[in-house]
């Protein structure tokens, strides 16, 4: 009989590990409006968000957190004027 080896541990991968700084964020927010794909755009939000601090970035653009919660909750559908306030602070266009 013969012994299968273990199989691997697989860690969840955390975009937010590797956006620790503006320029970062940036691309990363740049590359997603590009891919032309609005969950995959909100879900870079999300993870910008996250990496630069929810209540920092609710404040910087006129939200209150929870607000900012829900417009980056799965299935939301942010209106463009909020995606738009929220890609401001890294420029991405």
């Amino acid at each position: 009989m013969s012994e299968t080896a273990p199989r691997p541990k697989l860690v969840d991968f955390g975009a937010t590990r590797y956006l620790d700084n503006d320029e970062a964020i940036a691309e990363y927010l740049s590359t997603a409006l590009e891919a032309n794909d609005a969950d995959f755009l909100q879900l870079a939000l999300g993870d910008a968000v996250r990496a630069k601090g929810m209540k920092q970035v609710a404040r910087d653009a006129g939200l209150s957190p929870e607000g900012l919660h829900k417009t980056l909750a799965p299935g939301a559908q942010p209106g463009f004027e909020t995606v738009v306030k929220l890609c401001a602070p890294w420029g991405c266009s």
